[in-house]
């Protein structure tokens, strides 16, 4: 018989063996580790490409922002109400995504939609009249009545000319989307809301909502009425994105030109901002080169121009115009006139100036 082995020694024969079993097992686990990390890595990638090719599937977008006291000089209700018909005009004409509507007011930080307060006192500022009647223009004839009630500075706007963006559809016109509003009454088979399209007879949604509440319902390529099939609500800016349709402007207050920028809506705010105004540098428009802008905005003045704007808000103390923008530009050089009104010359001057250089940088998307 062999000699007996001592305990230490048998332990240490099996040693070896047991940091080899030991390596395995962690080799394993450490494999499922990083097959984990990897998957987790993966999936990180996935969804910042997704994300990626989101922002590179959002369009540009073209704002302007104007002072509203260039209402304030108007010497009645009905040509104050035409001079804002020509600005709704102006922006549709240049499928304008988003008009700002800013006060002089120097220190206040309160932007919430003064149009949305109670009252139709006809003694309101000629930023929140302008603001009202962008509104009003851009909603389809059909759903004003069930958004906008009665209000005395309302009187004079069906004299004014209509938009007739692509989203004011006929009644008997089908397009792939439509502007809707809210009703009380649901459909009976899926439970959704019924939603007043413009239509013949109001079509149900795939979801719940309460009544007056303005929605983008998406109407398919077919005509269809059946009430049974629901559609679906989307983004309002789903036409614009997914099917290249210009669907009219978004209207925002700021009371005052610093809000314009601080309070943008898209995320990372406008990223190239132009000023206009007759002290701007003089150059062709087709000279004019702008940088791959994911949101434009483009900045009028009131009757003083720019420059005051500037100096009336206690954010702004100390800084000049060309401090303040990006490019700050004369679009109307050797001017006849002392004076070039927003309103009725300004915009559309601008706007003309600038649509070559604009969609340069649209084609590339």
């Amino acid at each position: 018989m062999g000699k007996k082995k001592k305990r230490g020694e048998s332990e240490a024969e099996w040693e070896p063996l047991n940091i080899e079993r030991n390596k395995e097992q962690n080799d394993v686990h450490l494999g499922n580790g990083d097959s984990q990390e990897q998957k987790k890595k993966k999936k990180k990638k996935s969804k910042e490409m997704v994300k990626e090719e989101n922002v590179l599937k959002e369009k540009p977008t073209v704002s302007i922002a104007l002072a509203g006291s260039i209402i304030d000089n108007t010497q009645s209700l009905e040509l104050a109400t035409r001079l804002a018909g020509q600005i709704a005009r102006a922006s549709t004409i240049f499928r304008i995504d988003e008009v700002v509507v800013f006060d002089n007011i120097g220190s206040s930080v309160d932007s919430s939609d003064p149009t949305l307060e109670d009252g139709s006192n006809d003694d309101e500022s000629g930023a929140v009249f302008l603001l009202r009647i962008l509104k009003y223009m851009e909603t389809p004839q059909y759903l004003r009545k069930s958004l906008f009630p009665m209000h005395n500075n309302l009187r004079y706007v069906g004299s004014l000319p209509p938009l007739d963006a692509p989203h004011h559809l006929r009644k008997h016109e089908w397009a792939p989307y439509r502007e809707g509003v809210t009703l009380k009454d649901r459909n009976l088979t899926s439970g959704g809301t019924l939603v007043d399209v413009g239509l013949s007879k109001p079509v149900a949604i795939d979801q719940v909502s309460g009544p007056g509440i303005r929605v983008t319902v998406s109407m398919g390529a077919e005509r269809s009425l059946d009430a049974d099939i629901p559609h679906q609500v989307v983004s309002s800016s789903t036409p614009r994105e997914d099917a290249g349709m210009y669907w009219g402007y978004k209207v925002r207050y700021a009371p005052n030109i610093s809000s314009v920028f601080k309070n943008c809506l898209y995320k990372g705010g406008y990223d190239h901002v132009i000023g206009t105004s007759e002290h701007g540098i003089v150059m062709k428009s087709s000279d004019l080169t702008l940088p791959s802008f994911r949101h434009l905005l483009i900045a009028f003045g009131g009757l003083a121009g720019l420059e005051e704007c500037i100096e009336e808000d206690n954010n702004l103390k100390g800084k000049s115009a060309k401090e303040v923008f990006d490019l700050y530009l004369n679009t109307c050089p050797h001017q006849g006139s002392r004076t070039i009104r927003t309103e009725q010359e300004a915009i559309f001057i601008s706007l003309q100036y600038l649509q070559e250089p604009i969609n340069s940088v649209l084609q590339k998307f």
